[in-house]
């Protein structure tokens, strides 16, 4: 396993009109529960567990997933990220996805809470072929602290590059140490506490599309700030700063909804987890 706290290893492919595991191996403070078939479709879930309960210092974690041709799966955490106080290193996370022709990723993971004095990167490489559909969100909020100050973790990095065909296509890269900025300011936090991330890929996405997205979005509204955007490559992203986890949650789930009926003329399948 090398200097890695966790890893995990997942090959999934189709077989008679279902997904199944090719390959899982996990080791270390990484475990996923067997996969559950939440509908008649096929498509298989696996929830990803963290024994340990956070991320403290140094920790490094990889994952690794594989989708066949015309595999369908949902990945997703069982409980949110939790980034302690890293004193002395930051806590790391890698993940590496690779899609093959007519697959379907769902990687929608619960929030990541950065706590008081907390430093975290995350990296996160998606090898595409073209058919595929990529489904992908996450939630970052700030943790509890003493002081009942908003903004206690020192660094919170997430960078994300998909390469289409082997060519990068799409790079994003969100970085917040509120010691060092205005937070606040205009372009990062906007005095809002929640930042949301979404990005979609499907050779689908148009300008109509965006339009039907724009209709689920209250304009009037200051419990959020929201902005879409194509990629150039047939895709989309999200962004949304809000004060709750639930409105960013309500926002994405919707979105959701819509590409599943849209797309695949089925209703999104509940995660319950508590």
């Amino acid at each position: 396993m090398g200097d890695w706290t966790g890893v995990l290893r997942l090959d999934a492919e189709e077989k008679n009109g279902k997904t199944i595991a090719k390959n899982v191996y996990f080791q270390g403070a990484y475990k996923v529960m067997r996969p559950i078939y939440h509908d008649e479709s096929g498509q298989a879930c696996y929830y990803i567990l963290n024994p340990g309960g956070g991320y403290l210092d140094g920790d490094r974690y990889q994952m690794k997933i594989s989708l066949e041709k015309q595999a369908r799966l949902t990945l997703t955490t069982q409980s949110a990220t939790k980034i302690y106080k890293t004193p002395h290193t930051h806590a790391y996370q890698e993940t590496e996805f690779n899609l093959r022709e007519g697959s379907y990723l769902e990687y929608i993971p619960d929030p990541l809470i950065g706590y008081q004095d907390a430093r975290y990167k995350q990296k996160n490489v998606v090898y595409i072929e073209k058919g595929c559909t990529l489904l992908y969100s996450d939630i970052v909020t700030p943790g509890w602290s003493p002081s009942g100050e908003k903004f206690t973790y020192d660094m919170l990095q997430f960078i994300n590059e998909i390469y289409m065909e082997n060519e990068l296509a799409v790079y994003d890269h969100i970085k917040l140490c509120p010691a060092k900025q205005n937070i606040d300011s205009l372009g990062l936090m906007e005095g809002y506490s929640h930042l949301g991330s979404m990005i979609v890929i499907n050779e689908n996405v148009d300008h109509d599309l965006l339009d039907r997205l724009y209709q689920a979005i209250d304009t009037q509204t200051k419990e959020y700030k929201i902005g879409l955007s194509l990629l150039p490559i047939p895709g989309f992203s999200v962004r949304v700063l809000a004060n709750q986890t639930q409105i960013i949650e309500r926002l994405f789930s919707e979105f959701h909804h819509i590409l599943n009926q849209e797309w695949f003329n089925k209703t999104p399948s509940f995660l319950r987890k508590y």
